[in-house]
């Protein structure tokens, strides 16, 4: 089960969209894999609205690999369905990167799912952890 930390977030990003049909199963809803590819989405509009970009950090020889990702679903996300993502940043990333996210159906006004992902900072030649750059600590 997705624990939020108690504390309160130190930054909080919302992004928004609807659902497409090819997104849904044969239910009618969006495929559980799907979630994962909303998360990264948010995660990517997330770093992009610091101003920061994740092809900065490829050019500079910083990868950001998923290391671990967990969701609960909670209620189904119908096509067509605007939704909203917030990602949540608990603590400042050193190695590592964790975000929280709650996927919201807003015409229904219901909490669909929670994600947590946790990425890590990898120096691109040698595949090894890596601290995160300035940069991203200074634009949080």
């Amino acid at each position: 089960m997705v624990q939020f930390p108690l504390e309160t977030p130190i930054h909080t990003y919302q992004h928004r969209l609807r659902s497409r049909y090819s997104e849904t199963d044969k239910m009618g809803y969006v495929y559980y894999g799907r979630y994962l590819e909303y998360f990264e989405e948010a995660r990517t509009e997330m770093i992009r609205a610091m101003g920061v970009s994740y092809s900065r950090m490829e050019d500079e020889g910083i990868m950001l690999p998923v290391i671990h990702s967990e969701i609960d679903y909670k209620q189904p996300i119908f096509y067509d369905e605007l939704i909203s993502i917030k990602v949540h940043l608990f603590s400042v990333p050193t190695l590592k990167l964790i975000t929280y996210y709650e996927v919201i159906a807003e015409e229904r006004g219901v909490v669909c799912a929670l994600g947590e992902v946790s990425l890590v900072f990898m120096n691109s030649a040698t595949r090894k952890p890596c601290r995160a750059p300035q940069y991203v600590l200074d634009a949080l």
